[in-house]
């Protein structure tokens, strides 16, 4: 994953950040502190003393786990993950734009738009102008910016004005619940995922690799990707539920009321219709632990706009960064989603953490725009002679499931996952008893 921005750095720190996060969490870390001589600093911004049990990363796994999608396997088959033709840069009047069109809902927002010849008609379009038209239809767009202008800018101000992880407690409480000891750090203890696409999936997967009871939860108007599903969906459990149903959100509360954790990757505010936004969940179940991931962040004029890992690229200067005269370009993983997906597993980690400590209900607040930020700002790596290629072989993990052996790139330093994905709707709507 090398190239002119550190993702290297960005994807082994977010991956060591939660890695040491569990350590903590069972007993054997420490709590961030003054900085010492032989300490290196994680993009989280915990440190690791190199006297003390520093946590150790493959680089190598690291790099393969962020590309983990191309690696996706059903009985030998690759998944087909990717992108639609429409998800891409186009080139506009004075610019380019990139769309996100995998969701047949995208698609039709910037059809909507732009008509059936997309090409010709955004080439008549200035690009913030067909951004706005687009977000506006109920679409997914970002011109593609230099980072200097979106620094300047209202959302790009947001976002640097807040930290990396903005874990806080919110609640008071007596310390968390005591939970049957395992050979895991986090065995018996229950997230609900309601979470969508890589980077909250990327979380909750990375938390059902350190034992957690992961229930996701999915609407019946909004399923996902079932190709998706094989590269996130290890060791969890899969259910539909609809919100809008008197029972089935009766059915979501009785979960929520012996969960510990949520993990949320919708739009802020996109569920607060149903008592599901941060701060309600604070208020009926204050022993929760909530994690909210997001493109844009929760604060800001954009903080209610739809994102996406390639769409965070092009607004904040990333594609600018990583193409060339002619065109812009991409970093070669979805490095944001990634990063920002082990840094929200990070954050749940920690909290249990201190919670376990302190007791209370602890918030986190993660963007994809804010681990860019980071990714601009940190010190440029130097030249360094292209890496041959890496044999993939030794970093596979095969799952056994009903549609054939799944393949798929086991967990970085995390114990293996022992379930494939078990697709929307499958088992029952439970927890697994704490064994």
């Amino acid at each position: 994953m090398d190239g002119v921005l550190p993702v290297p750095d960005l994807a082994v720190g977010a991956v060591a950040a939660q890695l040491a996060a569990a350590r903590l969490l069972a007993g054997t870390g420490l709590l961030a502190g003054t900085r010492r001589p032989g300490e290196t600093r994680s993009p989280a911004g915990r440190r690791a003393r190199a006297d003390a049990d520093p946590v150790e990363v493959d680089a190598a796994h690291v790099g393969l786990s962020f590309r983990s999608e191309r690696y996706a396997r059903v009985g030998g088959r690759p998944t087909g993950v990717g992108f639609h033709p429409l998800s891409r840069f186009w080139p506009t009047a004075d610019g380019w734009l990139r769309l996100h069109a995998n969701y047949p809902h995208h698609r039709a927002a910037a059809v909507r738009v732009l008509g059936e010849d997309v090409g010709p008609s955004a080439a008549r379009w200035a690009a913030v102008e067909l951004e706005s038209a687009v977000v506006a239809a109920g679409g997914a767009a970002a011109a593609v910016r230099p980072a200097s202008n979106w620094t300047a800018s209202a959302p790009g101000r947001a976002v640097a004005d807040r930290p990396l992880v903005d874990l806080r407690r919110v609640a008071d409480g007596p310390p968390g619940r005591a939970v049957p000891s395992g050979l895991r750090v986090l065995d018996g203890r229950r997230v609900l995922d309601l979470t969508r696409v890589i980077a909250g999936p990327v979380a909750t997967r990375t938390l059902a690799s350190h034992g957690a009871d992961v229930l996701r939860v999915d609407g019946p108007r909004l399923a996902e990707d079932p190709a998706q599903l094989v590269d996130t969906g290890p060791g969890k459990q899969h259910v539909v539920l609809d919100l809008a149903s008197p029972a089935d959100r009766r059915t979501v509360e009785e979960l929520l009321a012996a969960a510990d954790v949520v993990v949320s990757g919708y739009r802020p505010g996109a569920l607060a219709r149903f008592g599901l936004d941060a701060a309600a969940l604070g208020e009926r179940h204050p022993q929760l632990v909530v994690v909210q991931i997001s493109a844009w962040g929760s604060v800001g004029p954009w903080g209610d706009r739809r994102g996406f890992d390639s769409l965070v690229q092009a607004a904040t200067g990333i594609a600018v960064c990583c193409g060339s005269v002619s065109e812009p370009g991409a970093l070669p993983a979805q490095a944001l989603d990634h990063a920002t997906g082990h840094l929200a597993a990070a954050a749940v980690l920690g909290a249990l953490a201190r919670q376990r400590v302190e007791g209370g209900g602890w918030h986190a607040d993660l963007s994809l725009a804010r681990t860019a930020h980071w990714l601009l700002n940190a010190p440029r790596p130097a030249a360094l002679a292209a890496a041959g290629p890496i044999d993939p072989a030794p970093y596979l993990l095969s799952l056994p499931s009903a549609d054939g052996d799944v393949t798929v790139v086991a967990p970085p330093g995390s114990p293996p996952w022992t379930t494939a994905a078990r697709f929307l709707g499958s088992p029952r709507p439970d927890w697994r008893p704490r064994t």
